[in-house]
């Protein structure tokens, strides 16, 4: 378990530490929106944008929004005309002068003309329209300065140097990542031990699923991690040099709402995954503290286990869903706050309308935490029964005899009769002829439960020592003999239909008829007599005629 979260947090770790250093070159991603909205109350509003040189920002600019683009574009157009014309001549310094034509600031660098000063420039700095253009001028003269010594061959020999060991770190890291992954996965190979004897079979299926949320949860961890190395490094090499740098911008907007969207998907998926290892986990502990039904056999433990776990990582799912829903609006710069106050309106309304589902919710919520029934056990609901197949918190699925798939709300369930809860029992009527030696057959009945008790190949599914009854009715067929063999959860037709084939086998060897429906018929002698005579006399006289 150590591994698990070393391998967690390592991972996160070596992520954020892989991209972290492009923030030196270029800001972080919400501040690469071009143009960034002030206000989108109509197309009157102004708005900003940036002006760029070697992938570095320099300075903003503002005007309206439909304004906006043609302005940004001429601008950058111009500066990199400028900076062309400056990175080729031989001069050292650049000249970047501010003055004022019509008593609006206009900078020209190097006698060219770059950019008039608006009034709403000025407003971005809160500052005077001429103040603001010296601001920009200076900005201007040392990024130029800068962006000349940076294409000087020695800079980019030594950027170069950077950039190999950058690779070299990429690689030892890149391998130490895959070290680490094949060693943890190798732990987690190893047999998993089992919490408790009387539990084991629940334990050990609980801790393997747990395994294997955690190795999922790692594994995409650890493929973060290796995307956040090469790719964080790869990027991290492109700022180096100013040739390359442009492509940072490109890169960052192209995918910057892809990339916001998959790491929150990716996020989400092991959040889900953690959880259920998380659930696994509390499910294990509750067994192995004895709080969760110690006393019942571990068949009813299993269906009850996974029936609580399957519920819970349901909610558990819809939840991280919803969760992960909400963050990909927010990172798409959408306000959830009108979305979450119309979903609590929604919701109110979707509540009064849909009462019964909530009563499907809560009467599902207890059954479940109840254990009146779970998943694998056999029900009967009114008319209808069969198998549990689904259950939920708004309706439970049953599969009859017949393979019918019966669907139930679970507000409907009002009483149920549970066949499999802990124990089943085998409720068996024999008849026996009337003229048949009771003593002698009642004997032979114990002595066959008794037999098939001791069986080695039905005995661990008889729980307790049959019981003959007795003679519990005089019947049309003859004496019934009531017997109950108690078993386990659905095992009671099966000890059923194997005690009557034994039965029958030794009542037949001991002479003793299982006795039909049959019906008898008493006439008066007198009577019959009578008839006779009757029929005699009627007889003669057709003669004599």
């Amino acid at each position: 378990m150590r591994w698990h979260f070393l391998a967690i947090f390592g991972s996160i770790t070596v992520s954020v530490v892989a991209v972290t250093p492009v923030t030196a070159q270029i800001p972080l991603l919400p501040l690469l929106q071009t143009p960034s909205s002030l206000s989108n109350e109509s197309e009157n509003r102004n708005v900003s944008g940036w002006i760029y040189l070697d992938g570095r920002r320099l300075f903003q600019i503002s005007a309206t929004k439909t304004n906006l683009p043609e302005r940004l574009q001429n601008i950058q157009r111009n500066l990199n005309q400028i900076s062309q014309n400056y990175f080729q001549s031989s001069a050292t310094e650049v000249k970047v002068e501010v003055r004022k034509v019509n008593e609006i600031p206009v900078i020209q660098v190097n006698g060219d003309y770059l950019m008039t000063v608006t009034t709403e420039d000025a407003e971005i700095r809160q500052e005077d329209q001429l103040i603001s253009a010296n601001q920009i001028a200076d900005v201007i003269q040392e990024n130029l300065q800068r962006a000349k010594q940076e294409r000087q061959t020695q800079y980019l020999l030594n950027q170069g140097k950077i950039a190999a060991g950058i690779g070299l770190v990429m690689i030892v890291t890149s391998w130490g990542v895959y070290y680490w992954q094949r060693r943890s996965r190798k732990e987690t190979a190893q047999p998993v031990p089992s919490i408790s004897s009387t539990a084991q079979p629940i334990t050990t299926q609980l801790n393997q699923q747990q395994h294997r949320h955690f190795q999922e949860v790692k594994k995409r961890l650890f493929q973060l991690t290796q995307a956040g190395i090469w790719g964080g490094g790869n990027f991290l090499i492109l700022g180096l040099f100013p040739y390359t740098r442009p492509f940072q911008v490109a890169i960052l907007s192209a995918v910057q709402i892809p990339l916001k969207l998959a790491i929150v998907a990716l996020g989400t998926y092991v959040a889900i995954r953690f959880s259920y290892a998380l659930i696994d986990r509390f499910t294990t502990t509750l067994i192995s503290s004895g709080a969760l039904l110690t006393s019942d056999t571990s068949e009813r433990l299993r269906l009850r286990v996974s029936t609580f776990s399957g519920v819970t990582k349901s909610i558990v799912t819809i939840i991280w869903v919803g969760v992960g829903i909400l963050s990909a609006l927010v990172s798409l710069g959408i306000d959830i706050v009108p979305l979450l106050a119309g979903a609590g309106l929604v919701g109110v309304a979707v509540s009064l309308a849909s009462q019964n589902l909530i009563k499907d919710a809560i009467n599902g919520f207890l059954i479940i935490l109840e254990d009146q029934y779970a998943l694998g056990d056999v029900i009967n609901v009114g008319n209808v029964g069969g198998l549990v197949e689904n259950l939920n918190l708004r309706m439970t699925q049953v599969r009859d005899s017949e393979g019918r798939l019966i669907t139930i709300p679970n507000s409907e369930i009002k009483i149920v009769a549970n066949l499999s809860s802990r124990w089943s029992r085998a409720d068996l009527t024999v008849p026996i002829a009337y003229e048949a030696d009771v003593d002698y057959a009642l004997e032979l009945i114990k002595k066959v439960a008794l037999e098939m008790d001791q069986d080695r190949q039905w005995q661990h599914q008889i729980i307790e020592t049959p019981q003959v009854l007795g003679i519990d009715n005089f019947g049309d067929r003859g004496l019934i003999i009531r017997v109950w063999i108690k078993t386990q959860p659905l095992k009671q037709w099966d000890v059923a239909r194997e005690y009557r084939r034994r039965l029958k086998i030794t009542l037949d060897q001991a002479g003793i008829n299982i006795p039909v429906p049959q019906q008898a018929i008493w006439v008066n002698d007198a009577q019959l007599l009578n008839a006779q005579m009757n029929g005699k006399g009627d007889e003669s006289m057709v003669n004599g005629q």
